[in-house]
C-alpha cells in the first residue's frame, strides 16, 4: 500500500470529534462499524476479501493462511527480527493447509494470516484465542514483525500477522482460512475499568446473576470476581469435563460431529464439592455466576498471577460486547473455563476464586451484537464443549 493510499485511508476514519462520542470517550475497543471502516480504508486488507461475518461486535477473527511451518520452539522476533528470519532459522518442516493437515500435539507451528495490516499511529491491536480454539486447548498466540510481546500489535504497526499455534491436548486437523484467533484494536490508551468503575457500571447493569431470578452485587477485587462452580444443580449434572489422552484426531471443520465420550471424561458433584487437578490434565469448568457484558463494553478474563493459585485459567480470555446480555433481556451467562494445572496437584474447591473480569469501554456502541442474530455459540451456555462436540438432548 502507497503512502499516498494510506493518507486517502485516514479520510472517515472516526469522524466524529471526540466530543460527540459517549462520555466524552477519546479511548477505547473499536466497535463493529469502526472495524469495517478500518477495512473499507485498507487499513486492514486481505485476500479473499474479509467477509462481514469475520467481523465481530468488538473484534475481527483472524484466518489462517494456506501454508504452515513446524518449528523447532517458540519465539519472539524481538525489535531488529522478522518472523520469517526466525523461520527460516527454526523451520523443521513445511505444511500444505489447503488440504487438512495435521498437526501434532506439543509441536510448534507458525502459520502467516491471510489478514494483514497498515494501522494509523493511535491504534494498536491486542489478540486472544477464539473460544472454541480454548475449549480444545489450542495455544494459540499472536506474532508480529520486530515483536518483543505475544498478542500485541504495536500502535501504527504495518504488515503482516502469524499464529503460532501448539495443540496441547488433541491432535487436531486444520484447514487454509479457518478463524483461530481474533484481534481487537484498540484507541489510544484506555484503562481497564478499575472498580469504581465497575461498581457504577453494576449498579446501572446488573453485571452478576447467580441464577435467573437472583441478582447479586459484583464482587470487586481488581476485577469482577469469578468463581468456580463444582456444585450440580440437579441429578446427574456435569460439573466438569476433563480431557482424555490419546484420544482420535479432530478435524476443526466438523461441527455438532464428535461423540464427547471419546474425547473426555466426566466429573460430576463430589462430597465434598472439590475437584482434584492434576499436572498436565486439561480440564473444561464453568463459573458460578452469570456474568453480563453491557452492550457499549467488551471484557477480559485476566489470567491469574501465581498468588492465586497453581493452575492457568482461560486460554480465551475476550467477552463481546452483549454477552450474557444481549439486548438487555439476558439474564448472565456463565462464563467456561480452560483450566490446566501447574506442576502439582491442585485441589479447587466449590466457590474458589478463579478468575477476573475486567472491562474496557468501546467508543461506541457496536451495530452487531453478541448474540443478536449473528451466530454466536455460546450465548446461553451452562458448562458447555466446543462446537465439534455433539450437544447433549
Amino acid at each position: 500500500m502507497s503512502s499516498a493510499e494510506l493518507r486517502k485511508g485516514d479520510v472517515g476514519l472516526f469522524p466524529e470529534p471526540a466530543d460527540h462520542l459517549p462520555e466524552n470517550r477519546k479511548d477505547g475497543i473499536l466497535p463493529y462499524q469502526t472495524i469495517k471502516e478500518l477495512i473499507d480504508t485498507g487499513r486492514v486488507v486481505g485476500s479473499p476479501a474479509i467477509p462481514d461475518e469475520n467481523i465481530q461486535p468488538a473484534s475481527l477473527d483472524l484466518r489462517l493462511g494456506d501454508i504452515a511451518h513446524r518449528v523447532r520452539a517458540s519465539f519472539l522476533p524481538g525489535p531488529n527480527g522478522t518472523v520469517e528470519e526466525k523461520i527460516k532459522e527454526l523451520r523443521m518442516a513445511r505444511v500444505d493447509l489447503t488440504g487438512a493437515a495435521v498437526f501434532e500435539k506439543d509441536c510448534v507451528y507458525i502459520v502467516p494470516l491471510i489478514e494483514e495490516v497498515y494501522l494509523p499511529d493511535h491504534i494498536s491491536g491486542k489478540a486472544n484465542p477464539k473460544s472454541t480454539t480454548g475449549r480444545l486447548d489450542i495455544f494459540t498466540r499472536l506474532i508480529t514483525d520486530h515483536g518483543v510481546e505475544f498478542d500485541r500489535v504495536p500502535a501504527g504497526y504495518k504488515g503482516r500477522l502469524y499464529a503460532e499455534i501448539v495443540s496441547r491436548t488433541f491432535t487436531v486437523a486444520i484447514r487454509a482460512g479457518m478463524r483461530l484467533s481474533q484481534l481487537r484494536f484498540v484507541r489510544g490508551n484506555p484503562d481497564d475499568s478499575h472498580d469504581r468503575e465497575i461498581k457504577k457500571l453494576d449498579q446501572k447493569q446488573t453485571l452478576v446473576y447467580m441464577d435467573e431470578d437472583n441478582p447479586v452485587k459484583a464482587r470487586l477485587d481488581r476485577g469482577l470476581r469469578v468463581t468456580v462452580n463444582l456444585e450440580a444443580s440437579e441429578k446427574g449434572e456435569v460439573i466438569a469435563y476433563k480431557a482424555r489422552r490419546n484420544a482420535p484426531v479432530i478435524e476443526l471443520n466438523r461441527i455438532n460431529y464428535y461423540s464427547p465420550e471419546e474425547f473426555w471424561e466426566v466429573r460430576h458433584e463430589s462430597a465434598s464439592k472439590s475437584l482434584i487437578l492434576e499436572p498436565g490434565d486439561f480440564y473444561i469448568l464453568a463459573s458460578r455466576e452469570r456474568v453480563r457484558v453491557p452492550a457499549e463494553f467488551a471484557a477480559e478474563m485476566v489470567p491469574f498471577d501465581p498468588s492465586d493459585g497453581e493452575f492457568r485459567i482461560h486460554y480465551a480470555g475476550f467477552f463481546d460486547p452483549g454477552f450474557g446480555y444481549g439486548s438487555s433481556d439476558i439474564k448472565g451467562t456463565r462464563a467456561v473455563l480452560e483450566v490446566r494445572a501447574h506442576e502439582v496437584p491442585f485441589l479447587m474447591e466449590h466457590g474458589q476464586m478463579v478468575g477476573r473480569l475486567n472491562y474496557m469501554p468501546l467508543l461506541a456502541k457496536p451495530d452487531k451484537i453478541y448474540g443478536l442474530g449473528i451466530g454466536s455459540s455460546y450465548q446461553q451456555q451452562a458448562l458447555t464443549l466446543s462446537k465439534q462436540f455433539r450437544r447433549e438432548g
